[in-house]
């Protein structure tokens, strides 16, 4: 394996509560790995945590990916109907340079490539807030996308979409899968995208950690 997270012996505990002792395992690049348990167990804790150490350095992480390189997209935010950007500009903010009042000819054409993988082209002078859910939610994709990430963390991004539109963005990330150097970490609850899209399965409980490959799932856990 070529781990693209190495964590071993980890304590995490939150306002007095342990969450993980002596927390061991590596997460395989360039697959998708889900990060499932019982709610509480601390699945986005931990994400969290991981992501704090780029900043704070732990002795019990090990990431061989930069911040730069790593984008984390959340389950469905609420969207005001009245908000101003279309989703072209919107995916814009992604880009590496967005602070900038205008783009290269370079980032144009990344961000076209991007609006045209995650099917947005046709809507993307729709205002985000008048797009449908499964819209928005790959309108934050994309955004993440134009950073053009090695490292893209899912938290529950599918779990307040209709099933399309579940399906329409897993989908998504498998072709990313396919066609690109990146890993995919999916923190989710549901075991049909589990046994159709994971390559191994990260199960958290009892403080420890168990990361099992495909072939070897048992969803009875989950």
């Amino acid at each position: 394996m070529n781990p693209i997270i190495d964590v071993h012996g980890l304590n995490l505990s939150v306002q007095g509560k342990q969450l993980f002792k002596d927390l061991t395992f590596q997460i395989p690049a360039n697959k998708l790995t889900c990060i499932t348990g019982e709610n509480g167990v601390g699945k986005t804790t931990l994400v969290k945590y991981l992501l704090n150490t780029f900043k704070h350095p732990s002795q019990n992480v090990n990431l061989s990916v930069t911040s730069k390189e790593t984008q984390y997209v959340p389950q469905l935010r609420n969207i005001d109907d009245e908000f101003p950007l279309n989703i072209r500009d919107f995916v814009g903010l992604g880009l590496k340079k967005a602070v900038l009042p205008w783009h290269t000819a370079k980032e144009r054409l990344l961000l076209r490539r991007i609006l045209d993988e995650t099917s947005l082209s046709a809507i993307q002078n729709r205002p985000l807030g008048a797009a449908s859910g499964g819209e928005k939610q790959r309108a934050f994709l994309a955004q993440a996308l134009c950073a053009e990430p090695k490292l893209l963390i899912l938290d529950e991004s599918t779990a307040s979409l209709d099933k399309d539109s579940k399906y329409n963005l897993m989908d998504l990330i498998e072709k990313l899968l396919q066609t690109r150097e990146i890993t995919v970490l999916f923190i989710t609850h549901d075991p049909e995208l589990i046994a159709r899209y994971a390559d191994y399965d990260l199960i958290l409980a009892n403080q420890k950690g168990q990361l099992l490959r495909k072939d070897r799932f048992s969803h009875a856990t989950i």
